[in-house]
């Protein structure tokens, strides 16, 4: 069993840059949007071409089914899909022209299928899930999907054991780890020693590596 990360947060507060000290031999990134990354060194992330870019780690897609191939497919034991609720957005903006609510449960289970075979991948995988968050009726900070019709057929948070926030303070940008009592944050008894972290994706993946006992990239190497 593969372990799953959700990482929430509004737009620009730090989930792309928390990528910044990985290795990019090590990662799978998997862009929805096929954005340009925020950090010096960006240019090392390349997308994957056949021909001009075989060892290019990034690529380009918002298909269901091919994050799932893709996943599998990888001998990397880091995967990043980033800008995840776009995968959401994108089908829904692309059958907007549909009436009835069959695009919502198709939708719906898309997010749960890419979220399910992201756990039920080799036990030293490790998927993470970059994704802007939105406020909920009840004041709650929480993954953003694309409204009440399919958060009544799907609740994401639900389906990670670690759930992280992005949160800027001054010039400093963190993630969150504890539950404030008005967000969906979680992680397991003892992972963090703090209520709040660098924005180090790296660090972040060498503590989950040493709390389950995985085979982190620099004992593989």
């Amino acid at each position: 069993m593969s372990t799953p990360i959700l990482i929430i947060g509004v737009s620009g507060t730090g989930k792309s840059t928390s990528l910044r000290n990985f290795n990019p031999a090590d990662v799978l990134l998997i862009q929805i949007m096929g954005k340009k990354l925020p950090f010096p060194g960006a240019k090392n992330w390349k997308v994957w071409n056949r021909d001009s870019e075989p060892e290019g780690n990034t690529i380009i897609t918002e298909d269901s089914d091919m994050i799932i191939k893709l996943m599998k497919g990888t001998k990397r034991r880091i995967i990043v899909i980033d800008d995840f609720q776009y995968m959401l957005a994108n089908e829904f903006m692309k059958r907007s022209a549909e009436t009835g609510f069959q695009k919502f449960t198709d939708i719906g289970k898309h997010a749960w299928e890419v979220i399910g075979a992201a756990s039920k991948l080799h036990a030293d995988k490790r998927v993470y899930f970059l994704s802007h968050s939105d406020e909920a009726d009840d004041g709650r900070t929480k993954m953003k999907t694309i409204g009440k019709l399919l958060d009544e057929k799907i609740s994401p948070e639900g389906m990670f054991t670690i759930v992280l926030k992005t949160m800027v303070d001054g010039d400093k940008y963190y993630f969150t780890t504890r539950n404030s009592g008005n967000d969906v944050v979680k992680s397991p008894m003892g992972l963090f020693d703090d209520a709040r972290i660098d924005n180090d994706l790296l660090a972040v993946d060498n503590a989950i590596c040493d709390y389950y006992d995985l085979t982190s990239n620099q004992e593989a190497a």
